[in-house]
């Protein structure tokens, strides 16, 4: 018997491994297994099995371990992730990783250990090239048996350790090899007591502390230990005689670690349909009744209760004996849907995001996959949760960006949603006030099924839109205004009447450049062609790309010159000026940076909700999705930079993002203000964004996206080359385009590029970018397998090339 098997590791086909006999009955289609490949020891996805091969001559290793009883992947996943590897031009191990919670799948660790050669030459006290690296590295391997790499890494650089372990390993001193870490999935365990039946042990009588855990028992058991211990007062030694004398057993049990359980809903309730909202959720429950697959755009200006036709469809999906499925794009969702949620379904409600604890991601996972949790809320990873006979899939914001995942599998996960529901017959209903154009070019095309919601729930009105042009306000002072005179007032006016504002700033820190006066240096990303933002919480300089971080300067690196200057704004420095602006109010920042201790986010938005904040200046988190009745300003500061980005996409993001944050005002009985600054105001995103027209951005927009043939007018498939060397990266990009040039006629395609991407060094990496323009997805994949391929076979290393099938962000 022989297993294809997939791994996740940067290739695209599957390897063939013998099952030994003895694992024949445990070797299932979706079960993990441990393999050898290379020198690595690896976990695997068994995705075929197969009585023989076609040649008796071909040599295959044989699978170690079968890591589970019963498949952890089932047919609908599998098939699934098989659909995302083709379509993303992705590894299949690598898509199934993806679908499983962290620490499911594990690589192998490099072990080593000190030779008899390597002891003697530590006793000489010599060793070839560089004796003092060499004999402290022996030294610390004498002192163990077998060590990991890590050991080396701790005590030298990761570089420096591989350097060293080769060295060594070369000249007999050491031998190395590779084992199969532990895969996860493991549960909580907790020791737990109960009464040990009608026995009164060695019928002594009992003292009060003894007593006392036993009247607890007696209301409910068992009861966690240290809960027990908690609840009593005493401590464990009084349940450790008890269990010796035999009146209690104390044992081990599963605990399942919760992430909802701190939720109060008590003062979560539904309302009734207005009849536009009845008359959506009827075209959903009438397909979800045939259990046929459809998919629906709902599109509904912000304010109009989309939320109350998921809830509903939901409810009906649960009583057709169907499940659920609903993503959000952010985290920051997550708290207010959740608690909604949890009050309309209680346990059979699990929520999954990447902001989980490990175990609790496991957790909610395992309950998903026993059938104990039929509801899931979750963020892009959500999408592989493994409910069984799913009858609806809800994306909310189905514009987001944050849906594509930036590395591999580069998948996105809406789309994804979308091939889940068509292969199992399930409702798939994206809603968004902001559609992204290629949805709503597919709901005009016939292609999904257009729902429409015009009005606000209660009949409230959309806040009213004003612009300030920032050119006219530098006139006005002579010198640039962080806050323009009509917001500053507007501020002070609406905190006067006890109404909450919120400010939008689309770039978190302090200030986003430091500038050195003397010599006109902006200190750089030593990683990355970025300059480093400053941040004065912690007082340094960060990288909001590959996280490097520095001191703050006293001088520069360059010059020496002592005259720093501060360039830009960020949100940190604007919650400062704010608040020595308006001293008397409760002013709070919400951004990744405030956010990053687990349960800040939450707090915040909760706090907010509850009024203890009256003004929260944040980054796009704030945005969208969120409900705060009392909210009856919003300011966005500087929305200019989001335009001139070079991408396509920069005019949709813009109308979409001040669209949103325009949405957050005047959702409760007073009506709304928002204020835009911009240097643009002639622009036509935002011109659309100040009449809230949808219809008028899309027609203006599918102007543009025609005269440039841009989605959904083409396909684009985005190839990024990228090396630590620049002109192994060029060379590399220009063999790609040339394969691809020799297809381009044939498959009707243009080929731009090579060229430099716009952000040509990322991560101590440069960056070349090759951009594939097809009028149709077939001929583009066809002239890009044969390019590959060629590339391949040329002999160069598929890692260093990047591949996005419809990318939403050509950065």
């Amino acid at each position: 018997m022989f297993a294809e098997v997939a791994v996740p590791v940067y290739v695209r086909q599957t390897f063939t491994y013998q099952i030994p006999s003895h694992l024949e009955p445990l070797a299932r289609v979706g079960c993990r297994v441990t393999v050898s490949l290379g020198k690595k020891t690896l976990t695997g996805f068994i995705v075929d099995l197969v009585e023989a091969l076609h040649s008796d001559e071909i040599e295959v290793r044989d699978i170690e371990e079968v890591l589970d009883d019963e498949p952890i992947i089932g047919p609908v996943i599998l098939e699934l992730t098989r659909w995302m590897s083709d379509y993303y031009y992705a590894p299949w191990g690598e898509c199934l990783r993806a679908a499983l919670p962290a620490g499911a799948t594990t690589i192998s660790e490099r072990l080593i250990a000190i030779t008899d050669a390597g002891r003697a030459e530590l006793a000489h006290g010599t060793s070839g090239g560089a004796p003092e690296t060499k004999l402290a590295a022996l030294e610390l391997l004498a002192g163990v048996e077998t060590a990991s790499a890590r050991l080396l890494e701790r005590e030298f650089s990761k570089q420096k350790a591989a350097a060293i372990i080769r060295s060594l390993e070369r000249e007999g001193f050491i031998r190395t090899w590779q084992k199969a870490g532990e895969a996860g999935l493991k549960p909580r365990l907790e020791n737990a007591v109960r009464r040990a039946g009608d026995t009164d042990g060695d019928g002594k009588p009992l003292n009060e502390r003894q007593q006392r855990v036993m009247a607890e028992l007696e209301k409910r058991e068992p009861l966690g230990l240290s809960r027990l211990l908690e609840l009593t007062g005493v401590s464990s030694s009084v349940v450790r005689t008890l269990e010796r004398r035999g009146i209690v057993q104390v044992f081990s049990r599963e605990v399942r670690r919760d992430p909802l359980a701190h939720l109060d809903t008590t003062n979560e309730t539904g309302v009734s349909l207005t009849s536009d909202q009845a008359a959506a959720l009827d075209q959903i429950l009438e397909r979800l009744s045939t259990g046929t697959y459809s998919t629906f755009l709902l599109h509904g200006v912000t304010g109009s209760g989309k939320t109350e036709i998921y809830i509903k469809s939901i409810r009906a999906a649960l009583n057709l004996g169907k499940s659920a499925l609903m993503l959000v794009p952010e985290i920051s969702l997550t708290p207010i849907f959740s608690r909604r949620l949890r009050a309309e379904f209680s346990d059979t409600l699990a929520m999954i995001h990447s902001s989980l604890s490990e175990g609790e991601r496991i957790d909610e996972w395992k309950r998903v996959k026993s059938g104990h949790a039929r509801v899931v809320i979750g963020t892009r990873s959500a999408v592989f949760a493994p409910l069984e006979n799913i009858g609806l899939i809800i994306v909310d914001e189905e514009h987001d960006t944050s849906y594509k995942q930036e590395e591999s599998p580069r998948y996105n996960g809406r789309d994804t949603a979308i091939m889940r529901g068509h292969q199992v017959g399930a409702v798939v209903v994206l809603g968004s006030a902001t559609p992204s154009v290629e949805s709503y070019s597919n709901a005009q095309a016939g292609k999904y099924s257009l729902l429409k919601l015009e009005k606000r729930y209660g009949e409230r009105a959309l806040a009213t839109v004003e612009t300030v042009d920032m050119r006219e306000v530098f006139k006005r002072h002579g010198k640039q205004q962080v806050l323009s005179d009509e917001l500053k007032a507007a501020i002070a006016e609406n905190h006067a009447r006890g109404e909450q504002t919120l400010i939008l700033l689309n770039r978190r820190g302090f200030s986003a450049f430091l500038l050195c006066r003397s010599c006109g240096l902006a200190v750089p990303c030593p990683n990355c062609d970025v300059t480093l933002t400053y941040h004065r919480y912690d007082s340094s300089l960060q990288c909001h790309y590959c996280g490097y971080i520095r001191p703050v300067p006293r001088t520069c690196d360059a010059c020496d010159g002592q005259y720093i200057q501060y360039i830009g704004l960020g949100t940190e420095q604007l919650e400062a000026r704010l608040t020595e602006l308006y001293p008397a109010m409760r002013i709070a920042r919400l951004d990744r940076d405030t956010a990053r201790r687990r349960g800040s986010l939450e707090q915040i938005i909760m706090e907010f909700a509850s009024g203890g904040i009256d003004l929260l200046v944040g980054t796009q988190m704030i945005a969208k999705g969120h409900d705060f009745p009392n909210v009856t300003l919003v300011g966005v500061v500087s929305i200019d930079a989001g335009l001139a980005l070079p991408d396509f996409r920069a005019s949709e993001r813009t109308f979409q993002l001040l669209a949103q944050v325009a949405g957050r005002a005047g959702r409760g009985a007073r009506p709304g203000r928002v204020l835009i600054q911009t240097y643009h105001p002639e622009h036509y995103s935002v011109q659309c964004a100040r009449s809230q027209s949808y219809e008028e951005f899309y027609r203006r927009e599918m102007e543009f996206r025609r005269a440039m043939s841009y989605p959904p007018f083409s396909v684009l498939i985005n190839i990024l080359v990228h090396h630590k060397q620049h002109e192994t990266a060029r060379e590399l990009a220009e063999e790609v385009a040339r394969h691809l040039r020799e297809q381009a006629r044939e498959h009707h395609l243009r080929v731009l590029g090579p060229a430099p991407a716009p952000l040509a060094r990322l991560k101590g990496e440069h960056r070349v970018q090759i951009l594939i323009k097809a009028r149709s997805r077939s001929p583009a994949r066809e002239a890009l397998d044969i390019a590959m391929d060629r590339v391949i076979a040329d002999g160069h290393s598929p890692r260093s090339i990047a591949i996005e099938v419809d990318p939403v962000n050509l950065m």
